[in-house]
């Protein structure tokens, strides 16, 4: 059958795929240990399961308002202007299926075909997909290490045309954990009100954070909740991917907007999951709390262990759960090094440039698993990355001039 040519612009997610794969290698009985998923490897706290279990119960089975139910848009409001910093009132909240719901609708509905998208790079890779299939043309900034993986504000700026729509910002960031300061998005809302510019802002790590890290939503920022669609959710805090609970919060103008584009998509989140979710920013706030503080070891775990292994050079991430090492110095790239610790080492990661081109001499590393399996994964890391950093360097050495001599 012939698909619609629309397809052939549309990307993908590939830790996804690269996870099926992994999963066919262990139906074989090989060990492998599971680092290329961003997904909590908590349970869903117990207040909440509690919730979403009476909902059904009671039959909570039906058709919710397509917003969302009043009570879920309300906490949501309560909650973003508590953390946020700027008032959020219920009636600009939309509960969508998943974070993507979120990026879908913003991307379809103020893209046309021509303009740009400046997103992040390396970023998730749906940003990008998004905005290629609905005719817009992405435009990467990059995120680099030696910038503490925070975007450059004047190169920013020379990537501004008169054809640029939207600027997608991520902060914490999939993949680098990188969180940009109050400095950066403060000049970053100053770009976006002068070129007049809609600003899709993914704040879905934003509560997972360390070391005392500040949390600034561009939102609260002047003259930029205008301009500004907030993504957020419950899938990372809470530990509810399986839910696929995410939300919106829009400016008045775009109100119209999601309603028209919800209702012409999934109808509605379901209702018992909705409930739970109600529960979730309510209730008991201590399961949250533990999660980030062990996603805390995990993340020094893994970076001082990645940083004691030859040819790898780690930047301690400051939000979310993922590390974006360097592994330069095994004279492989990214993707070639994840195909080896697949096959050889059973440990899987994603290559760097899942995310974008300026991914190329990285690796992505989720912490989200057990301590142990941790430092079973740095192990075997070792194993296989050891032998080709000496043997990089002893070329490295042989090509250079000896001393004395041109």
């Amino acid at each position: 059958m012939r698909l619609a040519s629309r397809m052939s612009t549309i990307g993908t997610e590939s830790a996804f795929e690269v996870a099926a794969r992994a999963r066919a290698l262990e139906a074989t009985g090989r060990s492998v240990i599971h680092l290329e998923i961003g997904e909590p490897d908590f349970d869903t706290p117990a207040n909440v399961r509690a919730a979403a279990k009476k909902a059904l119960d009671d039959g909570a089975t039906h058709y919710a308002p397509y917003p969302g139910i009043p009570p879920l848009r309300e906490a949501i409001a309560e909650d973003a202007t508590a953390r946020k910093g700027f008032e959020v009132t219920p009636d600009r909240v939309f509960v969508t299926v998943g974070g993507k719901g979120v990026m879908l609708y913003a991307i379809m509905g103020l893209v046309d075909p021509g303009d740009e998208v400046i997103v992040p790079d390396p970023g998730y890779p749906i940003y990008e997909s998004l905005a290629r299939f609905v005719g817009g043309t992405p435009v990467p900034i990059p995120i680099r290490m030696e910038n503490e993986f925070r975007l450059d504000v004047d190169e920013l700026a020379g990537l501004i045309s008169p054809r640029t729509r939207m600027l997608v910002i991520n902060s914490p960031a999939n993949p680098t954990g990188g969180v940009l300061t109050r400095g950066d998005l403060e000049a970053i809302a100053e770009l976006a009100i002068r070129y007049d510019l809609a600003v899709l802002a993914d704040e879905i790590y934003g509560r997972i954070l360390y070391d005392g890290t500040e949390h600034v939503s561009i939102a609260s920022l002047a003259g930029m909740a205008e301009r500004t669609i907030v993504l957020d959710g419950f899938s990372k805090t809470f530990a509810m991917t399986g839910w696929r609970l995410g939300y919106a919060i829009v400016p008045p103008s775009l109100v119209g907007m999601y309603g028209q584009l919800i209702i012409n998509t999934i109808s509605c989140a379901p209702t018992f999951a909705q409930i739970g979710a109600v529960e979730a920013l309510r209730g008991q706030q201590d399961d949250v709390a533990a999660m980030v503080v062990e996603f805390r070891a995990r993340r020094d775990l893994i970076v001082d262990g990645l940083n004691a292994i030859p040819g790898i050079r780690c930047l301690r991430p400051t939000g979310a759960f993922y590390a974006f090492p360097d592994i330069s110095g095994t004279g492989l790239s990214g993707a070639d090094l994840a195909e080896k610790l697949l096959h050889e080492a059973g440990v899987c990661v994603l290559a760097g440039t899942a995310f974008g081109g300026v991914g190329t001499d990285h690796i992505r590393i989720s912490y989200a698993n057990s301590r142990e399996n941790l430092a079973t994964a740095l192990e075997r890391i070792r194993g296989v990355v050891e032998p080709l950093a000496a043997a990089t360097s002893a070329g490295s050495a042989a090509g250079a001039p000896m001393a004395g001599r041109a």
